[in-house]
């Protein structure tokens, strides 16, 4: 495991340390929720004092680290947890410490903001190694839409927490008032290793000889290509992740992503019929069209993705060719119940 991190005082050391920890234990922060803490509760990102490493310390769910640790993941979505500031105030900076975390350290987080008028009824108590969220729990935590609040950090890889590198040191720039932040963590989130590890269409033959552009500068063309995917589970999407890693002279010019609600019955009929039928779906607008980059990590939230409710399938349209490495759609799963046949015809 990593030895003990010596904070050295060097010029690279961001300037927001210089304020205070709005979410330290001993300021009032408290961890109000959290969707899993299996080998090690969150609870412990709040401590005052600098993170330690025990040998011999061991719980009965694995080895005692003195962090926020999940259990591995297994079911769709992220695990996160929402920390209630001790003291209200402007954020600065974070410094999302991974100490002693180096074969187990989250690869990746976003975390999100929010200023709420009444602080939530609800909250975290005693010891919860080895638990996770209760359904009750789930749905006390919806109220507060957490997953739309504002995103100070965007997915940002973090690194491993060996004493050269634990400090992952994320400067923000929010001018407002925060009583609130929400902590996602996700599971390894690959990237490419090359073009043929990605979904690449053919040249359109039909495009004008002379190209031109829109106001917002997407080629107008008369063609495009798609693709259909079937979420893993039905969920509304708040977060959209197009990759065109690879694609430097290859890209498509712009996409859009359209979604729908299916049943198996009615996802077996279009296939039968290649997805041309009387009963072809109404796609929804999910994401509008977007001007695409080359090798370009592209991410979509806000008010940028469409709020159009429980969806099963997405449709990825580019426009007019081209490659796209990786897709990855993220959102609060839904019940079954959501996406009843009598529902579809309300969306």
């Amino acid at each position: 495991m990593a030895n003990r991190p010596v904070q050295k005082e060097t010029s690279r050391r961001p300037h927001f340390l210089q304020f205070n920890n709005l979410a330290c234990e001993t300021a009032g922060g408290k961890v109000i929720f959290a969707t899993d803490e299996w080998f090690a509760p969150a609870r412990n990102l709040l401590k005052r004092d600098p993170p330690e490493f025990i040998a011999t310390a061991f719980t009965e769910y694995g080895k005692w680290m003195d962090g926020w640790e999940t259990r591995r993941k297994r079911i769709p979505g992220h695990d996160w947890c929402i920390i209630q500031l001790g003291v209200p105030g402007i954020i600065h900076g974070f410094d999302v410490d991974t100490s002693f975390f180096t074969g187990n350290y989250a690869p990746y987080t976003s975390i999100q903001a929010a200023c709420l008028d009444q602080m939530p009824s609800f909250t975290l108590e005693g010891d919860r190694t080895g638990m996770a969220a209760s359904p009750s729990q789930f749905k006390a935590v919806e109220q507060l839409n957490s997953d739309s609040w504002e995103e100070l950090v965007p997915i940002t890889k973090l690194k491993p927490g060996y004493s050269e590198s634990c400090h992952n040191y994320l400067n923000v720039t929010y001018p407002h008032r925060v009583t609130h932040i929400r902590i996602n963590i996700y599971p390894g989130i690959g990237r490419a290793d090359n073009m043929g590890d990605g979904w690449e269409s053919a040249r359109r033959l039909d495009r004008p000889k002379v190209l031109k552009v829109d106001e917002k500068g997407i080629l107008q063309v008369p063609g495009f290509e798609w693709a259909i995917l079937r979420l893993g589970h039905p969920g509304i999407i708040s977060k959209i992740e197009v990759d065109t890693n690879h694609f430097k002279g290859n890209f498509p010019d712009s996409c859009q992503i359209e979604a729908c609600c299916l049943t198996p019955d009615e996802e077996n009929n279009l296939i039968r019929n290649q997805w041309c039928s009387d009963k072809t779906p109404k796609w929804r607008i999910l994401l509008p069209p977007h001007k695409l980059k080359a090798h370009h990590r592209h991410m979509f939230s806000g008010e940028s993705v469409v709020q159009c409710g429980p969806v099963t399938h997405v449709r990825l349209v580019i426009a007019p060719d081209g490659g796209v490495s990786r897709l990855r759609l993220w959102g609060r799963p839904v019940s079954n119940n959501m996406t009843r046949p009598q529902q579809i015809s309300k969306l």
